[in-house]
């Protein structure tokens, strides 16, 4: 996303300030355990606060150095720790997570085993610099099955002075076994507020009602509120409410063009803004029918209209397991790398067949 750090080079993580302290406690405590899990939502800082744990433990093992902050895990950022983390360039320091693969031109649609097979190798290591051999997973849920096999068996003899971080926005994903054998630091949506001040941060030249209801569509998020921004994401939202409002008749040329713009090579953030969108409404849409209610806080304009035709149609229950099928098509979607438009047409008329 333009103008934020990647997560290795991000020296600001707010909102996590508790997460912050019980890692350093546990540092200072001699109470650090082989394996950590960090869950939550996607892109409300997990792997930000991963690479800094990493960096703080890199450039002070035991805790016992006085640090940039005194109670949380930030380092000097002209530090050659800080540098060398931040350009992937430590010797001490691994991250695992969806390699490239050239025959699709994208990223793989999972974590595969010789990916975790690199951990094995990288533990086998004696530490460059006298320390901790750190590995961040990241995407951990993306693992397969015999990827997750692979660092279970890690999990089962954890070499001395080595952690394994592994960063999850799904951890139900994870086998079991890996669950059982971390310490799970569960980390939590960020206030819509803080969401709103990070991107007149990032992105200034949004106007003040833009950047509020990107903070109000991104769930506490400001990693979607960004992607958001980038691929303008209220026009597309705008779009999709559109469409749904001619409930339960859609204009089937309408969305044939909005499918055909979204299905294009050169429309993947616009694509992944609309599955997450899509995804999210049915999530309100539910909640909202539990509650009996038409409508609910209009984030953007012509949003009340589609709500009031659409939360009346059909109950909770109904709008939920629509929720969870629309999750897998779009899932089965990426993994069989099936044709985009006829997902999105999918997930459609499935709303459409529910209001009828």
């Amino acid at each position: 996303m333009a103008g934020v750090p990647a997560p290795r080079a991000n020296q600001d993580l707010v909102g996590h300030e508790i997460a912050e302290r019980e890692l350093r406690r546990l540092v200072e405590t001699g109470r650090l355990p082989h394996a950590i899990l960090l869950s939550g939502p996607r892109g409300i800082g997990k792997a930000t606060l991963a690479f800094r744990f990493a960096r703080f433990l890199l450039a002070n093992g035991d805790g016992s150095t006085k640090t940039a902050d005194e109670s949380g895990l930030a380092i000097d950022p002209e530090s050659g720790v800080f540098h060398r983390v931040a350009a992937g360039g430590h010797a001490d320091l691994l991250t695992v997570e969806r390699a490239y693969d050239p025959r699709r031109r994208r990223l793989r649609s999972e974590i595969v085993v010789e990916n975790a097979r690199e951990i094995t190798s990288f533990f086998r290591l004696t530490a460059a610099e006298e320390g901790w051999r750190i590995v961040i997973v990241d995407g951990a849920e993306e693992m397969n099955r015999n990827a997750g096999n692979a660092v279970l068996k890690i999990l089962e003899e954890p070499p001395r002075r080595a952690l394994l971080l592994l960063v999850s926005h799904s951890p139900g994903r994870l086998l079991p076994t890996i669950r059982s054998r971390c310490r799970r630091f569960p980390l939590y949506s960020l206030g819509r507020p803080l969401v709103t001040r990070l991107l007149r941060r990032y992105r200034p030249e949004l106007a003040p009602p833009q950047a509020e209801a990107l903070a109000a569509l991104s769930d506490g998020s400001i990693g979607r509120a960004l992607e958001l921004a980038e691929a303008d994401g209220l026009a597309l939202y705008r779009s999709v409410l559109e469409i749904l409002s001619q409930t339960p008749r859609l204009d089937v040329i309408r969305l044939h063009a909005f499918a055909d713009q979204l299905a294009r090579a050169d429309a993947e953030e616009a694509y992944r803004g609309v599955e997450e969108l899509l995804l999210q409404l049915l999530a309100r849409l539910a909640a909202l029918s539990a509650r009996r209610q038409p409508g609910g806080e209009e984030i953007t304009g012509a949003e009340d209209e589609a709500m009031r035709r659409l939360v009346g149609r059909a109950d909770a229950a109904r709008w939920a397991a629509l929720r969870e099928e629309v999750e897998r098509i779009f899932a089965s979607t990426d993994q069989l790398n099936l044709d985009r438009k006829q997902a999105m047409l999918g997930v459609f008329f499935a709303i459409e067949e529910l209001t009828r």
